[in-house]
């Protein structure tokens, strides 16, 4: 079971002591910062989505990722957990770098693997860019709905909007899900859980985008 985070006590001290106190650590170059064991890292979007192999007969288009939306609980570095009403943090481990960014470079990743009709442009290639892709990761966690010594379940819930950049017509908007329980309640575990949640959600998401340019 992932181990509950620890309160921190702070104990109240005189003024006169703390000074004394800091004085003797000076004068002895005492550190005053703990030995600490450093946070395990872990990512996500190592998995590739099913990808399309047949390139389509109809001509491509660019597609530009605006700023991706996401839960400002889970947008960080820090792995959140939810049971019940409660949401916590799995003590000494994070991605490697912010969801956000992982999140990002597994679409971008989805997009350079799949040969359909759709491709992402940067910034710098806009005027290339037919669409516009929103996206709102509204829910990136693990959920433990049987209580913590059971095995959770890691949910990944995207909503995207495509418009087309030539008139700002809105031309489909869609929900996209995907739940995978955890094979052990062990951090790896739970991490390749969220790695097989994106991959999922991605392969939906591209296969939409894909069929909404070309329609």
């Amino acid at each position: 079971m992932i181990p509950a985070p620890q309160a921190v006590v702070v104990k109240s001290v005189s003024r006169g002591a703390l000074l004394v106190a800091a004085a003797s650590l000076l004068a002895g170059c005492i550190s005053l910062f703990p030995k600490t064991e450093p946070a395990q890292l872990y990512r996500f979007g190592v998995t590739m989505p099913q990808v399309q192999e047949a390139t389509s007969a109809k001509p491509g288009f660019g597609v530009l990722l605006a700023a991706t939306g996401f839960d400002r609980a889970a947008a960080g570095d820090r792995i959140l957990t939810v049971t019940g009403t409660q949401a916590a943090y799995i003590k000494d481990a994070r991605w490697v770098t912010a969801s956000v960014g992982l999140f990002d470079s597994a679409l971008q990743r989805a997009f350079d693997a799949d040969k359909g009709p759709a491709r992402l442009v940067d910034r710098a290639e806009i005027v290339h860019a037919d669409y516009v892709l929103k996206l709102d990761v509204r829910t990136f966690e693990a959920r433990y709905d049987h209580g913590q010594v059971a095995t959770p379940t890691i949910v990944v819930e995207v909503h995207a909007a495509l418009d087309r950049t030539q008139d700002r017509t809105v031309v489909g908007d869609r929900s996209f899900k995907a739940a995978v329980t955890a094979s052990d309640n062990r951090v790896g575990a739970i991490a390749e859980a969220f790695d097989q949640a994106v991959a999922r959600v991605l392969g939906e998401l591209v296969a939409w985008v894909n069929a909404r340019g070309e329609g």
